[in-house]
């Protein structure tokens, strides 16, 4: 799944940034751009589609529509998101970098503190059309709140509970679960006959701290405190971990092999009537693949605690990927009008359509192409009840730490091992231990 390939590369390559930001540094690269070049600009697209190849085929008319409206020649390059954080991080310290870029929007503020990157203040908002085009949301989760966006939103995602209409039908379970007490006592009738009510991806480090995250929003901490220190083994953060481990652990509705699922195998099992829960970005197309028919599934927000309000009532982190323009370009203009393009109404339905995620620009979700179900409902969770992973310039050491943390625990669990507060506490405690001091 793309929105994946990015949360995955987080994990691989977050360590990379302990160079870059861990006193939250600024770039070697001074200044503001100039428009010495103002006829090229290159750009480093982050793989959306289903190979390199195919998302050239996808961006090079659109670039050659740029050229035709500007006369300014884009040279792409799409890199691998195996490849694309090192990439960055070796064009911010160089101060050699592309004119634009894409980003992980989970990466923003880790980017953002190294100075490498040309803030979006208001007037630089107004010049591609100001921000209020945009879903709060994604605006959020594009740099440190209190400062101007190091990026702007460009594909966007939510999490959802995809669930199995014919066999919630089967246990007599007239419609989705809203809160996790009814998730679980659903999950416990759909499980017989070696099938479980819900499949998680637990061996993946980042789909775990995605529902961390969220669950540590419901239980009333957002892992780190006000100055932005850890806050990883509060009595909020083990409560949060503990129940997202207990779906193994004690409630049994997700398998013990779960715990060492990392390439999408949930999604199969969810398509293939393995399991009849699934919480996920954007799966239809996975699902369709695997021979699931659309009418066989519907999409509801995931749950949460009887009674929750505000962000308790959080139900997924805000996924997507960020348009960056690197601070030292040599044609800050045309990069300017190049995010004005690419931001406009008809490329980001293009754009989204294309690649099956949600447009970040409000006015592009009227296009019919949105208006399916399954989007409809995502987009609905992005609008109202989701939050942006901290944004803090060690935000990447805190996805690779509780990813891991969690698990770790998760595996524990399969084993049959006990998974305590006490195990869940020293875990995260570890984790914390690991952090670099900022």
């Amino acid at each position: 799944m793309r929105i994946n390939r990015l949360a995955a590369a987080t994990a691989l390559v977050a360590t990379l940034v302990l160079t870059a930001t861990a006193c939250g540094g600024g770039s070697t690269g001074a200044g503001s751009g100039d428009n010495s070049s103002p006829k090229t600009l290159t750009y480093w697209a982050s793989n959306q589609g289903t190979s390199l190849e195919n998302d050239k085929e996808v961006l090079e008319p659109e670039l050659r529509k740029f050229e035709q409206q500007t006369g300014i020649k884009v040279k792409l390059e799409v890199v691998p998101w195996s490849d694309l954080l090192n990439r960055i991080l070796a064009a911010t310290a160089s101060g050699q970098g592309p004119d634009v870029l894409n980003i992980g929007n989970t990466w923003s503020a880790s980017l953002q503190a190294t100075g490498a990157l040309l803030p979006f203040d208001d007037a630089t908002f107004a010049t591609i059309g100001g921000k209020d085009r945009f879903l709060p949301a994604t605006i959020a989760s594009a740099g440190a709140a209190g400062k101007d966006p190091a990026a702007v939103p460009l594909y966007s995602m939510a999490y959802g509970l995809y669930y199995n209409k014919k066999a919630f039908a089967e246990a007599g379970i007239a419609g989705p679960p809203a809160t996790w007490d009814e998730l679980v006592a659903d999950g416990q009738k759909l499980t017989k006959d070696g099938k479980y009510g819900l499949a998680v991806e637990g061996g993946n480090v980042s789909e775990n701290v995605h529902h961390a995250f969220a669950l540590g929003q419901q239980h009333g901490t957002g892992w780190f405190d006000a100055a932005g220190k850890p806050a990883f083994d509060s009595p909020e953060a083990v409560g949060a971990v503990k129940q997202y481990v207990d779906l193994i652990a004690k409630d049994k509705i997700a398998a013990p092999g779960n715990a060492e699922y990392a390439n999408n195998q949930s999604v199969t099992d969810f398509a293939t009537g393995k399991a009849a829960m699934l919480m996920w970005q954007s799966a239809g197309a996975n699902l369709k693949s695997h021979g699931m028919n659309p009418d066989d599934f519907a999409v509801a927000p995931i749950p949460v605690p009887a009674g929750a309000t505000g962000t308790r009532a959080t139900t997924s982190m805000v996924a997507g990927i960020n348009l960056a323009v690197f601070k030292n370009t040599k044609n800050r203009d045309g990069a300017l009008r190049f995010v004005k393009f690419m931001t406009g109404d008809e490329e980001q339905k293009q754009l989204n359509k294309t690649y099956g995620s949600i447009p970040p620009v409000k006015a592009a979700q009227s296009d019919p192409a949105f208006a399916t179900p399954e989007l409809k409902a995502l987009a609905d969770v992005l609008a109202t009840s989701a939050q942006p992973l901290p944004q803090v310039a060690n935000e990447s050491q805190f996805e690779t730490l509780i990813g891991t943390a969690v698990k770790n625990l998760l595996a524990a669990a399969a084993a049959g091992k006990p998974v305590t507060e006490d195990t869940v506490k020293a875990e995260l405690t570890k984790a914390q231990q690991q952090m670099p001091a900022s």
